[in-house]
C-alpha cells in the first residue's frame, strides 16, 4: 500500500511535468504566430489606406486635384496698401506632345492650327519627327484647354501646374521681383519674405499705392522721350513713418516673362544704384552746421573765392554770378560749391563725420529687399571733408539720401524705410535738434519758390514745395566724364512735411526743342544746360500736380 502510494505520488509528478512541458512549448509557438498576424494584419490595413487613398485620387475632379496641388505649392498673395492684387500664385495647365505616341502626324498639326493659328508650326513639324517630349503651350486658357480635351488625342499631354501672375506686369518690377522655376523667391519681395510667402495662407501687404505708382511711371517714362536719359527712378516716401508709397526703376521688366537679365542698367537704381549725387548734399551741410549750433540761417560768410584748389585739385563756383558774400541761406538757395566748403570746414572733420554717421549715409541700409547698394569707402581728410560738403567724392544711395532729408525736415526724428504697411505708426528716435528743420525748412522752400533759387519748375500752385538740386559728372573706370546724374529731392508740403519725393535721371541731354513753362506764365523754348534744374525738377513737378490731388485726399 506504501508502495502504491509512491507509485500514485510518482505519476502524479510525472504528469505535472509533462504537462508543464507541453504548456511551455505550446506559448512559444503562439506568441510567434501572435506576432506574425499582428505584422499581417498592419500591412493589411496600410495597403487598404493607400488603395482607398488612390482611388479616392482618381476619382477627384480636375477642380479638386487642383486644390491639393495648390495647397502643396502654395505662395500667399502680395498686395498694395488698399488690397489690390499685385502677385498670386494659380494653377494653370501646360500641355506637351510626346512625338512617340503621335498616329497621324498631317491631322494633328490640322488640328492644331485650328486652336493655335499664331504658332510657328514649322518649328512645331519638326520637333514632331524627333521623339523627345516638349511643351507645346504653357498656361492655356480653359476655352482652348476644352478643344484640346476633344481632341481625344493621346500624344498631347496635360499637366497642370503652380503658376505666379502678375496682373501689373512691368509696374512693381523692381519691387516684387522674381521666383524661379521651383517656386523658391530670387529677387525682390519674393526673395526676401520667400518663407514668410510659402508658410503663411495670409496676403503680405506692402505700402505702395498702386494708382500713385502708375502716374509716377507714366511721367518717368516721359522723361526719356524729353531728355533722351539712358535711365530713371523716383521714389514717394512719408517722411514721418518711412513706408514707401511708390518706387521706381527705369528700365523694368514684366515679371510674367520670367526672364535671366544680365543688363546692369537693369538695376533697382533707388536701393541698388550707388552715386555721386552732387549739390543735393549740400543740405546735409548746413543741417550739420545748424545741428551743431554753429551756424545760424544769417550767419554772414565773406570774400567767398571764385575758385579754391585743395591737394593740387580746383575747386569752383558751378555759376560766376554767384556773390562773394553770402549767409549761409543764401549759400543753400545758390547752391555755392565755395559756400559749402567754408561751412563744412568750420564743422570741422569730426564733426562733419558724426553726422553724416547719425543719417546713416555711409554704411549699408536695412530693408526688405537684397538689392541694396554698399556706398563706397574713402579716406577722409581735409580735401575730402572740402568735396564731400557740396556732394563730390562721396556716394550714397537714393533711398539713403531720402532717408536722411526725411530726418534733417521732420524734426529731426529717425525714420526706416520700409516696403510693408504698417499697423501703427510711430515715430522715430529724435537725433537731431529741434531747430535744424524749423531752420532749414524754409530755405528749402526758397530753392523753389525764389528767383535766386534753381528748382522754380516744381514751384506747382497749392503744394508748397522745398528741395534741392543736385548735379554730378558720373564716374566711368574712375573716370569722370561729361554724362551727368540729375538730381532733384522735394519735401511737400514744406510748412508741415508730409513726403519726400526723389528723382533721379541717368545721363539726359539738353532739349532745344522742348518748350518750357516758367512759374509766371511765361514761354521759353529751347534750353543748352545739362542741369537737374532744368531736367529732374521739371518731372517732379509733373509729377506732383498728378499725384497731388490723390495724396491730399487719401493721406
Amino acid at each position: 500500500m506504501e508502495k502504491s502510494k509512491k507509485n500514485k505520488d510518482r505519476l502524479i509528478l510525472e504528469d505535472y511535468q509533462t504537462e508543464f512541458s507541453y504548456e511551455k512549448k505550446q506559448s512559444n509557438i503562439e506568441v510567434s504566430f501572435n506576432r506574425i498576424a499582428f505584422i499581417f494584419f498592419l500591412f493589411f490595413i496600410i495597403t487598404i489606406i493607400f488603395s482607398f487613398k488612390a482611388i479616392y485620387l482618381g476619382t477627384l475632379k480636375n477642380e479638386d486635384k487642383k486644390k491639393i496641388t495648390v495647397k502643396s505649392n502654395f505662395r500667399s498673395s502680395i498686395l498694395d496698401r488698399d488690397g489690390n492684387i499685385l502677385a498670386k500664385s494659380v494653377v494653370t495647365t501646360n500641355v506637351g506632345i510626346n512625338p512617340n505616341l503621335v498616329i497621324d502626324k498631317k491631322k494633328l498639326l490640322l488640328n492644331l492650327k485650328l486652336i493655335f493659328p499664331d504658332k510657328n508650326y514649322y518649328s512645331i513639324s519638326k520637333k514632331l519627327n524627333g521623339n523627345k517630349f516638349f511643351y507645346f503651350e504653357k498656361k492655356i486658357n480653359q476655352e482652348k484647354y476644352d478643344k484640346l480635351i476633344l481632341l481625344g488625342d493621346k500624344s498631347l499631354i496635360f499637366e497642370d501646374k503652380i503658376s505666379r501672375i502678375y496682373p501689373n506686369k512691368n509696374l512693381f518690377s523692381h519691387i516684387i521681383g522674381q521666383i524661379d522655376e521651383d517656386n523658391i523667391g530670387i529677387s525682390g519681395i519674393e526673395k526676401f519674405f520667400d518663407y514668410e510667402l510659402k508658410s503663411s495662407e495670409d496676403p503680405l501687404q506692402l505700402s505702395v499705392d498702386r494708382d500713385i505708382q502708375y502716374l509716377i511711371r507714366q511721367e518717368i517714362l516721359k522723361s526719356k522721350e524729353i531728355f533722351n536719359n539712358i535711365g530713371s527712378a523716383a521714389l514717394l516716401m512719408d517722411v514721418k513713418s518711412g513706408e514707401i508709397l511708390s518706387l521706381v526703376s527705369l528700365p523694368d521688366y514684366d515679371l510674367n516673362k520670367r526672364q535671366k537679365i544680365d543688363d546692369k542698367n537693369y538695376i533697382n537704381k533707388i536701393t541698388k544704384g550707388v552715386y555721386e549725387l552732387g549739390s543735393v548734399f549740400k543740405t546735409v551741410t548746413l543741417a550739420a552746421g545748424f545741428d551743431n549750433n554753429l551756424i545760424e540761417p544769417e550767419t554772414k560768410f565773406e570774400n567767398l573765392k571764385k575758385k579754391i584748389f585743395c591737394a593740387g585739385n580746383s575747386i569752383s563756383e558751378y555759376d560766376d554770378k554767384i556773390p562773394r558774400d553770402l549767409t549761409a541761406e543764401e549759400i543753400l538757395v545758390r547752391s555755392s560749391n565755395i559756400g559749402s566748403v567754408r561751412i563744412a570746414q568750420k564743422i570741422g572733420l569730426e564733426g562733419y563725420k558724426k553726422f553724416i554717421n547719425k543719417l546713416g549715409l555711409l554704411e549699408k541700409i536695412e530693408f526688405d529687399l537684397e538689392e541694396v547698394g554698399q556706398p563706397l569707402d574713402f579716406r577722409w581728410g581735409k580735401c575730402k571733408l572740402a568735396t564731400s560738403s557740396f556732394g563730390h567724392g562721396i556716394t550714397t544711395t537714393p533711398l539713403q539720401l531720402a532717408k536722411a532729408y526725411s530726418i534733417i525736415t521732420n524734426g529731426g526724428y529717425d525714420v526706416k524705410p520700409t516696403l510693408i504697411k504698417k499697423v501703427k505708426k510711430t515715430a522715430g528716435k529724435k537725433i537731431l535738434i529741434k531747430d535744424v528743420s524749423d531752420k532749414i525748412n524754409p530755405i528749402l522752400r526758397k530753392v523753389v519758390s525764389t528767383d535766386d533759387g534753381t528748382a522754380s519748375f516744381a514751384d506747382i500752385f497749392g503744394y508748397e514745395i522745398g528741395g534741392k538740386t543736385g548735379t554730378a559728372d558720373k564716374s566711368k573706370n574712375g573716370v569722370y566724364t561729361k554724362d551727368k546724374i540729375n538730381t532733384f529731392v522735394s519735401i511737400f508740403p514744406i510748412s508741415n512735411p508730409k513726403f519726400v519725393l526723389l528723382v533721379l535721371l541717368d545721363e539726359p541731354k539738353p532739349n532745344k526743342e522742348y518748350v518750357y513753362t516758367l512759374s509766371n506764365g511765361q514761354k521759353y523754348k529751347g534750353n543748352w544746360r545739362n542741369t537737374a534744374g532744368w531736367t529732374t525738377v521739371l518731372i517732379v513737378g509733373k509729377i506732383i500736380k498728378n499725384i497731388g490731388p490723390i495724396l491730399a485726399t487719401k493721406y
